[in-house]
């Protein structure tokens, strides 16, 4: 958050020695006290004897390790070590051991690939040995994003020892619920994560991942080849086994076969290795820092689950950053195409280095008395577009005590059928029904995305088509598509604030056995100079899926043609709405390739033969009041009235 060093209190540079041959070079200018030394591709033995590569960075004097102990940094990856060995040499040189080692079945270490489901005993294992090296003063901090965040949270769950202070970032978590599946629906960027291996197609490690996954090595090449058809493969949906080249890697393709078709969150789900909210009891009480963005594909687990539920639960301290980012791009000061001001953008390692410095080696810098939650607050920019092409949202950051803010006011914002959003409850609207066909599925513009590759793009977006995007082939907005219900204030006539979270309760009803619900939060910017017809950008969005309505843990279709109450929770949020913006809405049944598309036909998950083409029909009067609970934070005279009665 601090750009100014010297004024957050941190030392100033200086520059570094000159290393000796065989050390690992710093970079020019940092805060270095030791030299490195690395020992690579240690096989250190798991409890059933699988071993798994592992990297250890030391400080060290004229290329000698330094006798004596230090705290360890560990980071547990699935993306190759060796991309990590840049925040080794930034710990090590400040008086840490950094160990860095390849989760089971990736790169240099044996076994097979589960994700994350053998990273609790994998994790207590490293760690008990991390405690018994004569480097080791038996103190251990973790790091890591996203995957690496979720082994973090796996090393808690299974208690492991000499643990001390984490900070998971993005964390993959609780996955069975938001993640991997979402609310019944499956998150497509989990396929593109399995067909191209985690890797981005094209580069070495899509390689160097497909010789390790290979059943056969002749078949790495092809493997590589899938990855860079990703795109040809979610077309053609369901994904079944020994179809695809996938079955060269027999790992990856049980698992995300599985994944595609067990919508129940049970045991398979729960008991992933970083559940963390179903495995509060079991989970050490150590501190956390937790960090995520606003669109970032983990923000919902990191904010409303992980955090509430660690901060409720444990004594050690609970800390909770989310600023305006997209997934693990916490260094920057944008999103996608909305570009925030130049302190967005967050100094990660510095940031890192205050909170192990405090808990590893009792360092009294006063991290623990700050408050325990800091938000960025999007908006109150002159959305001029910047040299990028970006528009210019602005924003600003703010302490607060708890999550969710609890001067936050859930405020129902009703569905009305002449497409005004507004406070006024509805009386005797007329429902609306619309046709959602499978095989024409509204795109994917922009949202809370990672691993996405090419099928989609991350972040804040204009919702209009576009002709680069491979599911567009006109550049008309999607509120002019046919099975896009789009709801929307008048022109705010003050600034909204909305912090919290986006809860939608919609009244739906089909004529299927099974369809889906979508929800996007829009802010429309009017039009300007620099946009001329304004701006949709899209904020936070969801889904559920029907036969899920009443929660994840039994099946229920539908019976054609009867109104039912659907819960859809887009992702956490906090943005001013500008005066003369609108807070928009928008309500449909597919949103591709983010999720996969539903059929209609109530066949199995990830095993239809068939599709159909659903009506649809959203309710909106006194019975059924569709509304959009609304998080506004109280603020001066730009009070609720002000909005209601605001121009149209």
């Amino acid at each position: 958050m601090v750009k100014n060093r010297a004024a957050a209190g941190f030392p100033s540079f200086v520059p570094l020695l000159v290393l000796l041959a065989g050390v690992v070079p710093l970079g020019a200018q940092v805060e270095a006290v030791y030299e490195i030394v690395p020992t690579k591709n240690v096989m250190v033995a798991m409890r059933d004897g699988v071993r798994l590569g592992t990297d250890i960075y030391r400080p060290a004097r004229n290329g000698v390790p330094v006798e004596g102990k230090f705290p360890t940094l560990l980071e547990r990856t699935p993306y190759n070590k060796d991309g990590a060995a840049a925040t080794a040499n930034y710990f090590v040189a400040r008086g840490y051991v950094v160990v860095l080692q390849d989760v089971r079945g990736r790169y240099q270490s044996e076994g097979h690939w589960r994700p994350i489901r053998d990273d609790p005993n994998d994790g207590f294992d490293t760690a008990t040995w991390i405690g018994a090296q004569p480097w080791s003063n038996e103190s251990i901090g973790t790091l890591g994003s996203s995957y690496d965040g979720a082994t973090q949270h796996a090393l808690a769950i299974a208690n492991a020892p000499y643990v001390k202070a984490m900070i998971p970032r993005n964390a993959m978590s609780d996955f069975g619920r938001y993640g991997v599946r979402h609310n019944g629906a499956f998150e497509l960027r989990f396929f593109n994560w399995v067909f191209t291996l985690g890797n981005a197609a094209g580069t070495p490690n899509a390689s160097a991942a497909a010789a390790r996954a290979a059943s056969d090595p002749a078949a790495a090449a092809a493997l590589v080849d899938m990855g860079e058809q990703v795109r040809e493969y979610v077309r053609s949906l369901p994904l079944r086994p020994g179809t695809t080249p996938l079955k060269f890697a027999p790992d990856y393709e049980a698992w995300l076969i599985e994944a595609m078709s067990h919508g129940e969150y049970d045991a398979f789900w729960k008991d992933s290795g970083s559940s963390v909210i179903d495995h509060l009891a079991e989970y050490k009480d150590i501190p956390a820092y937790h960090t995520t963005g606003w669109y970032d594909s983990w923000g919902t687990q990191v904010a409303n689950l992980n955090y509430v539920e660690l901060r409720r639960t444990k004594k050690s301290l609970q800390r909770l950053i989310v600023g305006p980012w997209i997934h693990s791009s916490e260094n920057r000061s944008y999103a996608g195409k909305a570009q925030f001001t130049e302190d967005a953008a967050l100094d990660l390692q510095a940031f890192q280095l205050r909170w192990f410095d405090r808990w590893l080696k009792g360092i009294d810098n006063g991290v623990d008395r700050e408050p325990p939650v800091r938000i960025y607050v999007m908006g109150g920019g002159d959305a001029h577009k910047t040299a990028e092409g970006r528009i210019f949202v602005g924003g600003h950051w703010r302490d607060e005590q708890e999550w969710p803010l609890a001067r936050a006011a859930p405020t129902p914002y009703y569905l009305h059928a002449n497409g005004v959003l507004s406070p006024d409850k509805p009386v005797d609207d007329r429902p609306i029904t619309y046709l959602f066909d499978p095989r024409n599925p509204v795109p994917t513009l922009g949202g809370n995305v990672s691993s996405q590759g090419t099928l989609m793009f991350q972040g804040a977006a204009d919702q209009r088509c576009r002709l680069d995007f491979w599911l567009c082939s006109d550049t008309k907005p999607l509120s002019a598509r046919n099975d896009v219900l789009v709801f929307q204030t008048p022109p705010l006539a003050g600034d909204m604030e909305v912090t919290g979270r986006l809860i939608v309760k919609l009244w739906a009803a089909s004529n299927a056995l099974d369809t889906d619900f979508t929800a996007k939060l829009v802010d429309v910017y009017p039009p300007s100079t620099d946009f001329p017809a304004g701006v949709d950008l899209n904020i936070a969005d969801s889904i559920v899926r029907a036969r899920y309505r009443n929660g994840l843990d039994q099946a229920e279709l539908l019976k054609p043609g009867e109104p039912y109450e659907f819960t859809i929770e887009m992702y956490p949020t906090s943005l001013v709405f500008k005066r003369g913006h609108r807070i928009r809405l928008d309500i449909s049944s597919s949103n591709f390739p983010r999720f996969d598309v539903n059929p209609n036909t109530g066949e199995p998950l990830n095993n239809n033969r068939r599709s159909q083409i659903a009506e649809n029909t959203v309710y909106l009067d006194a019975k059924h009041p569709s509304q959009f609970i609304v998080p506004v934070i109280p603020a001066g005279p730009a009070d609720l009235s002000a909005h209601k009665t605001g121009a149209q």
